[in-house]
């Protein structure tokens, strides 16, 4: 049996409108950084929805699961579905990094496919 594939990994820097705590942020990209897992980092997801930006078809995980590091979910997704990429009803995890600590967040991020989340 073949094990399950790892979510993609989507970190959004949020650089233009700021709004996610900079030593949050900044904490979350350096612990990617470290654990050696492939992921994506893009400047700002507001931006690339508003010039509807084709990357984020590719973003969107393809098909397959995947975990966006952002702001809140709600929003995360109109940004998908108005640059006409909607986001997958399953598969998706958007994590807040506007209200979530850093340590929480890559916790997610990187947690194993099939393995329950820490409490």
């Amino acid at each position: 049996m073949n094990a399950p594939t790892s979510p993609r990994i989507l970190f959004c820097n949020c650089s233009y409108a700021q709004v996610v705590p900079k030593d949050v942020k900044a904490e979350v990209l350096r612990k990617l950084c470290e654990s050696g897992v492939a992921f994506d980092a893009v400047a700002d997801l507001c931006d690339m929805s508003a010039r509807k930006d084709p990357a984020l078809q590719k973003l969107s995980g393809g098909g397959g699961a995947v975990r966006i590091a952002a702001c809140y979910p709600r929003a995360v997704r109109w940004l998908f579905h108005a640059a006409g990429t909607p986001l997958p009803k399953e598969g998706v995890e958007v994590l807040n990094m506007r209200e979530e600590a850093a340590g929480a967040v890559v916790g997610r991020l990187l947690d194993a496919p099939g393995k329950e989340a820490a409490p």
